[in-house]
């Protein structure tokens, strides 16, 4: 009981530190990912925006200088200054301000969806990192175990039980388990540099401390509507929406827009005779008004507007219809994994339990060094097998997660 306690708590412990590495990952490559960050400064862009919108146009000055003085009856005109401000239809720009926030919300999304397939890609690359660092770790031991059989072999020829072949047999065997090797270290390489790029690092340090990972005994429950919630569905809500605005923006516009004004006129006093009001300015206020009597444009936009959101709900259901499908293939290929997990711990014990006989063997002298060579093959072709189910199941985990949480 102490000794299944003591397994129970490192495994815990093992996961628990394969989970708190992964994710300090995860953390550093969200903080330094080029990527992240220029979706991060769109979205402070799309933000800005928003005080953009929230002003009036421009006020029109013009200034106007008579050349021919025209005259009129309390003295002549010298120039004309004149002000003008245009002003929206009532509600105009809180409608501006209401889309420049929905679009500021969907880019928010894109930057939340970039995070997210950052972390699966972290998590992916990592796991690959597992794979690979664990059949190494696998073929070492292999290739001490068939150096101690070689030892062996080469006792057995000098007692004449064993022949020179067997030797080289096994030989041979350690120069292709070093090739398997060697190859695994180019491919390791290769996933540092991955992981490395995501993590926007320099160099090609080694990850440090990879931590053996096994498969739980229970998958995690899924909740049934998580997929609806994915940030990749929810974008073309924010999308709908953000059109809806428009439309209400486009409705604004077709409004009239009222002008308020103030012209001003200097005029130079008589000197050839006295009246009243001799030499007085001219003020005059003004109001204009901005009628879109051609308002064609506008209806256009309202058709546009009303196919783009059917657009939109038919790409959210041709986008939810192919998250389902990878959902289900990730919940698939995880349970293939844990049964080919199962599988291949059977035969790795059942293949143990091969090898033990044959080295008992070897105290009555009736080795067959052949034999051991297949069971050592098989052996590390379970091993390896257990390897790739136990990566697999953590890699459709990480995918099943992105589409449900």
């Amino acid at each position: 009981m102490k000794n299944i306690k003591l397994i129970v708590c490192f495994l815990l412990v093992s996961a628990f530190a394969k989970a708190q590495q992964l994710q300090s990952y995860i953390q550093e490559a969200e903080q330094n990912n080029p990527k992240i960050q220029a979706f991060e400064l769109r979205y402070r862009v799309s933000k800005e925006r928003i005080s953009e919108v929230n002003s009036l146009p421009n006020t029109q000055v013009s200034l106007g200088y008579f050349v021919s003085e025209p005259e009129t009856r309390t003295g002549a005109q010298r120039a004309k200054f004149s002000v003008k401000q245009m002003l929206p239809w009532f509600g105009t720009i809180k409608a501006k301000e209401n889309y420049s926030k929905e679009v500021a919300e969907t880019e928010y999304l894109d930057f939340i969806i970039t995070k997210r397939k950052l972390a699966l890609s972290v998590s992916q690359t990592y796991y690959n990192l597992y794979e690979i660092y664990t059949k190494q770790r696998v073929l070492e031991d292999n290739i001490k175990l068939l150096k101690t059989y070689e030892q062996l072999a080469l006792t057995s020829v000098q007692i004449g039980k064993a022949s020179a072949v067997d030797v080289l047999r096994l030989q041979i065997r350690q120069n292709e388990l070093q090739q398997q090797k060697e190859v695994l270290q180019q491919a390791f390489a290769v996933e540092q540099v991955r992981l490395n790029s995501f993590l926007n690092r320099a160099g090609t340090s080694v990850p440090i401390g990879l931590i053996e990972m096994i498969i739980p005994e229970k998958d995690p429950v899924l909740e049934n509507e998580g997929i609806l919630l994915n940030p990749e569905l929810l974008k073309y809500d924010k999308r709908y929406q953000s059109i809806a605005l428009l439309e209400v923006l486009n409705q604004k516009e077709s409004a009239p827009q009222i002008g308020f004004g103030l012209d001003y006129v200097p005029v130079s006093e008589r000197t050839d005779v006295v009246i009243n009001d001799n030499g007085k300015d001219i003020i005059m206020p003004m109001v204009s008004l901005s009628i879109p009597v051609f308002n064609k444009k506008h209806s256009s936009k309202t058709r546009q507007y009303k196919l783009q959101q059917e657009e939109v709900k038919a790409q959210k259901e041709e986008q939810l219809n192919h998250l389902q499908v990878l959902l289900e293939e990730a919940i698939s290929k995880r349970t293939t994994a844990r049964i080919k997990n199962n599988t291949q711990k059977k035969n790795l014990i059942q293949a143990k339990n091969a090898e033990q006989i044959l080295i008992k063997s070897y105290e009555t002298g009736t080795i067959d060094f052949k034999d051991v060579l297949d069971i050592q093959e098989l052996q590390l072709k379970f091993e390896m097998n257990h390897i790739e189910s136990v990566k697999q199941y953590y890699i459709q985990t990480a995918i099943i997660h992105y589409l449900t949480n």
